[in-house]
């Protein structure tokens, strides 16, 4: 089960964001007198935009200031800045800090729950973070985990992680599965022939002459894979080495491969069916899929079966905690709303008119509508 992040059902961006608190005549919004500028906005919006899939899809949600995506982030963005803006008052007002041992200790957690600093480290590489920007972001939010200690001491029971259990047994039920790790050689046709047809020579190449160079290259990381497979037969024991060294899988590079546990299901079919059809300790055939060719090693199999209780019982009474955390928050941020002080500078800020333009232009379309509605919930 994943532990549920405290401040997530409040603001998804909002704990990377550092508000200035000074006032300024350029403020789009006013929270009890500090400003929200226009700088500040569009950095917020930027961030969740360009991480949104309707980036990855390709949608520009800036291209267009009046449409109706638009103006959903913005009301969203708009709203997280003003939350994150009174939490930073009151986090003040109370004078509460972060040691250098709460830090140590909340990074522990984190790197413990990820399985290295090697695995860690990556995982913010992968998602361009830079060690920096996630220190300050878990700065914030363990600012925010004390803020809530100082309003309710939520505590759960075994009771109550037990009852949880039994009413979801369903979500600690595992299907079989393999441990296995991989090197792996890119080679995918149709990524190969967008590459040769933008070059300067592949731009002369009649199609038949482009197939024979796909299927050239095609060959040669086959037969690179066959090298590299021949390596690890004369010594199993080095396969963490060339894998580190020739993976083109970078991420499980770092593991010497390894991609830790996985059910049948969440790897392509072509790979699934080989690893699951090989004993633990054994190493394939080279395997071709979409990605290329991979060389597998099996290092273990679990069965299907659910997870004891006494095994996921901490991870249920973390989950059950940071959920009442977040109820009581949630409340607290309403109330602290209800109580502040807040102008629209700017009036496209106000989130009436910007629901009054999105009303508009959902009224003859039950999609927008329900669009909507969706996000708001």
């Amino acid at each position: 089960m994943k532990k549920l992040k405290l401040f997530a059902t409040l603001a998804a961006a909002s704990a990377t964001l550092l508000i200035c608190g000074c006032t300024n005549h350029n403020a789009v919004v006013t929270v009890n007198g500090d400003s929200i500028t226009k700088a500040q906005y569009e950095k917020a919006f930027d961030a969740v935009a360009s991480n949104s899939m309707f980036s990855q899809m390709g949608i520009d949600l800036k291209k267009d200031p009046n449409s109706f995506l638009h103006l959903m982030l913005k009301d969203r963005v708009i709203n997280e800045l003003i939350v994150k803006k009174l939490l930073d008052q009151e986090i003040e007002k109370r004078h509460i800090k972060v040691s250098k041992e709460d830090m140590d200790k909340q990074l522990k957690s984190i790197i413990d729950k990820v399985g290295s600093k090697e695995k860690f480290n990556q995982l913010l590489k992968d998602n361009g973070v830079t060690t920096a920007q996630f220190k300050k972001d878990l700065t914030d939010e363990v600012k925010i985990q004390k803020l809530v200690d100082t309003l309710s001491v939520v505590s759960v029971s075994d009771k109550d992680a037990l009852k949880f259990y039994n009413e979801n047994k369903d979500k600690f039920k595992n299907p079989d599965k393999v441990r296995a790790s991989h090197i792996l050689v890119s080679a995918n046709p149709e990524e190969l022939k967008a590459k040769i047809s933008s070059s300067a020579e592949g731009k002369n190449m009649t199609d038949e002459q482009l197939n024979a160079e796909v299927q050239k290259q095609m060959n040669q990381q086959k037969e690179k894979a066959q090298k590299l497979l021949a390596q690890v037969k004369k010594d199993p024991k080095s396969f963490a080495k060339i894998a580190k060294d020739n993976s083109d899988d970078t991420q499980s590079a770092q593991m010497g491969g390894d991609l830790g546990y996985f059910g049948k299901e969440e790897m392509v079919e072509p790979f699934s069916k080989a690893a699951f059809s090989m004993k633990p300790n054994t190493i394939s055939e080279v395997i071709q899929t979409p990605y290329g060719y991979h060389i597998i090693l099996v290092t273990d199999r679990q069965k299907a079966g659910t997870e004891p209780f006494d095994k996921v019982k901490d991870d249920i009474k973390d989950f059950l905690t940071n959920q009442e955390k977040v109820k009581v928050l949630q409340q607290f941020v309403d109330t602290l709303k209800n109580n502040a002080k807040i102008e629209y500078k700017d009036a496209s800020f106000d989130p009436k008119n910007i629901q009054k333009a999105l009303k508009e232009q959902s009224k003859n379309n039950p999609a927008l509508m329900e669009a909507q509605k969706s996000a708001k919930e």
